[in-house]
């Protein structure tokens, strides 16, 4: 019985950390993936293919694309760990929607990042054509930019909401959190058209919200340590 108990407190006490980390390692590699997007792609869809031929360029948006599997699956990793510690006092509804729009999220994140790397793809076939045809690239632009800013960023906002919602029930985050985390869903539901570098708001307050588990985690492991060893 007691190392049963012991088994279940080390399970309670590695969860923060196991959310806290995944959350950091998907806010690290989508803030990277968006800063090397939005630096080395031109921001106007309209605007010519000829960025495809530098090689400096297509080399960033590589990269970026490749990080967005490994972001994808760290998000989907933090979900799950935060429901466990949740646990018993998830809120049906709302715990159906923080799911849902996380799933979502990730959804349109790599359909996004497909449509990308197939104009990059198209383009490295043709190159000995400079770029794929203008309305094409216009297209896979359009439908890219739609997926990453209309969709995915409202679902986003739709994660953000529900996550404060359940945070502010059970407690399990700081409060500035809570308030950043509204804010973080107004700017994202009627601000992404205003300018691109607002989608780094998401992955910034998970990494906030991320930090705030992994610094209230350490500090719980204090007092079980003291009671197994008066």
């Amino acid at each position: 019985m007691r190392s049963a108990g012991l088994g279940a407190e080390r399970t309670a006490l590695r969860t923060p950390r196991a959310a806290a980390v995944a959350g950091i390692v998907f806010s690290v590699l989508l803030i990277i993936a968006m800063v090397l997007l939005r630096i080395s792609v031109p921001g106007n869809p309209a605007v010519p293919g000829a960025w495809l031929s530098d090689s400096a360029r297509r080399t960033s948006v590589t990269v970026a694309l490749n990080l967005v599997p490994f972001a994808g699956i760290a998000f989907l990793w933090f979900i799950g760990v935060i429901r466990d510690r949740i646990g018993d006092r998830e809120d049906k509804f709302f715990g159906t929607v923080f799911l849902g729009s996380g799933l979502l999220f990730v959804a349109m994140l790599f359909v996004a990042a497909a449509v990308a790397g197939g104009i990059l793809a198209g383009a490295s076939a043709a190159r000995a054509s400079g770029h794929p045809g203008a309305g094409t690239l216009a297209l896979g632009r359009n439908v890219t930019g739609l997926l990453l800013n209309v969709y995915a960023m409202r679902m986003a906002a739709v994660f953000c909401l529900s996550t404060v919602t359940i945070a502010r029930k059970t407690r399990i985050v700081s409060r500035w959190l809570v308030v950043a985390g509204l804010v973080t869903a107004l700017v994202l539901l009627i601000g992404t058209g205003i300018s691109g570098w607002v989608e780094l708001l998401f992955p910034a307050w998970i990494l906030g919200l991320s930090v705030d588990i992994l610094v209230a985690g350490q500090g719980a492991l204090g007092p079980p340590a003291a009671a197994a060893h008066p």
